[in-house]
Parts: C-alpha cells; structure tokens; sequence
C-alpha cells in the first residue's frame, strides 16, 4: 500500500471553490511560467536560505468532459507533466516541496483516476504519480493566483482519449532519461579507498555491509493497522541496525537515510559501488490475513520456494512503478537474469547468512513460524557478485507485529539481532574501524 489522495464529490467542490466551475483556458488562468515571471512575487526568505514551497492540498474533480487535478500550494512552482504506460499513469513534477496535505480521501475511483500518491523522488525533486481508470492526455498546466481563501493552484486537466495515442506519447522525457542513466552509473562506481590512517591491512579489511530501506519517498510501502507507514519503519530500523554494526567495526552505508525514493536497480548498483560484502534490505510485510505474523528472510530465486514468496516479489517489485519510474527500456522489471557460476555461489552465500539470520531474529521477535527462509525473484537481491538478503521484519497487517514494530525496545532488539547474525557468519572484524572515523551518509 502506498500514500494515497482522494477525490472530493463534485458539489462539495463546487461550492469551495471555483476552479471546477470554470474553463481551464479561462482569462484568469495563465501558464506557470508566465505567473512565476510576470506576477509572482518573490517568496520570503528565512535565515537559513530561501523558503520552500508548501503543498496544501489536491483534490479531483469530474466534469462531463475532463477530470480536473487540483494542487493547492504556498507558492508558485514550475511543474513538467509527463504519461507512462504498463500501468498508465500521469506524472506531475516539481521542484522539491513540503506536504501539508490533511488526509485526503481517496477518488472514488470510477472517473479517470483511480488513485493518485505523492512525495520526495530526487534531492530536489517532488512528484505527483496519479494511477488512470482509462487513458487520457494532460493539458498544459495553468496557474490561478491565490483568491477567496486559497492559495496559488496548478490547475491540470485530463481529457479521454485512445489506447493507442496514449502509448504513442508516453515515456520519460529524454533529458530526464538521461539524468536517470547518469544516477545509476553513479551509484555503481566503486567507492574511493579510506583514509590510510587508521586504515585496516588488506588482509584484516574490514567487511562492508550495505542496507537497504525499502521504499521511501513517493512509495510508502505497506500501512499499518494503526496508520504507521513500512517507509519510516524501515528507515529507523536501518539507521539503528547501521549503529550497531559499526559499533561491531564493520563499514557500513546505507541506500538511503530520508525519507526518499531511490530505483530498485540504483539499490543494487549502490552495493556493488561500495563493493559490498553483504545487502541488507529491510520491509516489512502485509497480508490480507489479519492472523498472519512474524518475521521472515528472503533470498534470492528466480522461480519462488512457493506462491506466497513469488506473490510478495511481485508486490516489492512494484516499487519503479509506484514511484513512476520508466521501465520501458527493461524486458521486464523481475526480467530473469542468467545465473552463471560467480552468482551461484553469490546465492549460497546469501543462502547462509539467511539461515544465521533466522535463527538470531527467533531470539528477540516471533518469526513466521512456516519457513522462515523463503526465496523470491526480488529485483534488489539480483546483484550478482553481493550476497544479498531481503528481511520482512514482521506483518503490519497484524495488531500485535505493528504494536511491537512501534516501539524502541523491539527495533533496538532487532536491530542487535540482525547485527548478531553478521558477526556470526563473518566472524567478528580483524581490527575494529571507530564510528567517528567513517563517512556520514
């Protein structure tokens, strides 16, 4: 599940506001661009630099002919609109912005929309993704200047059109395809070599581990049965199973430590950058079964130990399209990958730290108490030279799971228990690397 808007019935919108009542091309209506040159005055600055913009609200509105996307905002922002296809979804990006949005409900998902989600994609970069019912094509984006009430609104309108055309204009937008390419090669050069002082020996180099905070950003992963969201679940839990593991001398990265989206294939590419010894990638799960609980560990198989394991592959393996990432360009985003000798023993590896892991997370939380060890084809574990581990950490779909999940006590316990594991399948470290010495993230 992810963080979704809603859709407001058409009278409600009507009678706050007149946006719904008129035309997009109305004469108070302008582009973005001209509002930000031609009107806009300049946003407050505060001590520490310039303000950000703030988003206030979105709503949705169906008319007989268009469904209008409303975004409320502090201020004025320039936006790029863009479609992508398998499933069709209409993109809205800005430059990075804060959400003040208070619980929208969700569209009643028999127009145009099915379900729209927002959030951080890049440092600098925010976005809208916005699930259609049925295809349609975006007008340019107008601008209204704040009036009655309401701030600044970017008005969007979406108007029916064919499958076919809707393919034909769909895709990335070339410079932003090339942006993408350059992050991912990037996030796959090797890291540059420590410091000599305090530098281990090459035969005593410390072991690097890489963990992973599943989702993030535009894509909150699961919700819990008490609201709480997988995103930051998994994110503190990264941050305390990163302390201590340094605190046990290995070197240790995170993919992420905000609450941002980072690509699937990027999240391979980061560990293989940091030539990683170990990946670690943290979710936690749900199932339509309010029953269903306890923690699990997944490794990595093209085929599934059952259809449980191939389903919440499936399910993680969403993430690129959650967050509207092109996958054009890919066979498929759980492509089968060719598993030669090297990766065989990758997925052996990978294999025993799973069984260590397992039984030092049976010691501070209840696993699932059928096959704790499962395999999956999960995109994030297909690096093919990093031993690579996906740990669901418990159900947030069960009242207990999500109740222990929320507290410190269990995350620090898990957390130990995690690093636990790492010491006992590599042994402890040769020399010790102090905490203060490495990078921040």
């Amino acid at each position: 599940m992810w963080a979704t808007g809603g859709a407001i019935g058409l009278a409600c919108l009507l009678a706050a506001t007149e946006v719904f009542a008129q035309p997009a091309a109305s004469s108070s209506g302008r582009t973005i661009e001209n509002i930000i040159a031609e009107q806009a005055p300049a946003a407050p600055k505060s001590p520490a630099g310039p303000s950000v913009p703030v988003v206030l609200s979105a709503r949705v509105g169906e008319q007989p002919d268009r469904t209008r996307f409303v975004i409320e905002l502090s201020d004025p922002v320039p936006t790029r609109v863009f479609t992508l296809t398998n499933p069709d979804r209409i993109v809205i990006d800005m430059p990075e912005v804060l959400w003040r949005l208070q619980g929208p409900d969700r569209p009643s998902g028999t127009g145009a929309v099915r379900a729209y989600r927002y959030g951080l994609f890049r440092p600098g970069d925010s976005r809208f993704v916005i699930d259609l019912n049925k295809p349609a094509t975006a007008a340019e984006p107008l601008i209204l200047p704040p009036e009655k009430g309401f701030g600044y609104r970017i008005v969007l309108d979406l108007f029916p059109t064919t499958e076919a055309k809707f393919a034909a204009a769909a895709g990335w937008p070339a410079d932003l395809r090339v942006k993408e390419a350059q992050a991912e090669r990037v996030a796959a050069i090797p890291a540059p070599a420590a410091p000599a002082a305090g530098q281990p020996a090459p035969q005593q180099k410390a072991r690097v581990v890489v963990i992973d905070a599943g989702h993030g950003g535009i894509d909150s992963g699961t919700t819990g049965v008490d609201g709480i969201l997988e995103k930051n679940v998994v994110l503190d839990e990264a941050q305390r199973l990163k302390k201590a593991l340094q605190k046990r001398g290995y070197v240790v990265h995170l993919t992420r430590d905000t609450d941002i989206y980072i690509p699937l294939r990027e999240r391979v590419n980061i560990a293989r950058g940091y030539q990683a010894d170990l990946f670690i990638s943290l979710h936690a799960d749900s199932n339509p079964d309010p029953n269903v609980s306890g923690a699990s560990v997944y490794t990595l198989s093209e085929s599934g130990s059952d259809k449980e394991a191939a389903a919440l592959a499936r399910k993680e393996n969403q993430s690129d399209v959650i967050a509207g990432v092109d996958l054009s360009g890919e066979n498929s985003p759980v492509a089968s990958i060719l598993i030669d000798l090297a990766q065989r023993d990758t997925m052996n590896r990978s294999s025993h730290f799973a069984e260590d892991a397992v039984s030092q997370l049976s010691q501070a939380t209840d696993i699932l108490p059928r096959e704790p060890h499962r395999a999956a084809a999960f995109v994030v574990l297909k690096a093919p030279d990093v031993p690579a581990v996906l740990i669901e950490l418990g159900y947030l779909s069960n009242a207990h799971d999500c109740a222990q999940m929320g507290t410190a006590e269990w995350r620090d316990a898990t957390a130990q228990a995690i690093a636990a594991a790492v010491e006992r399948d590599f042994g402890p470290p040769a020399q010790p690397v102090p905490v203060a010495s490495q990078t921040p993230e």
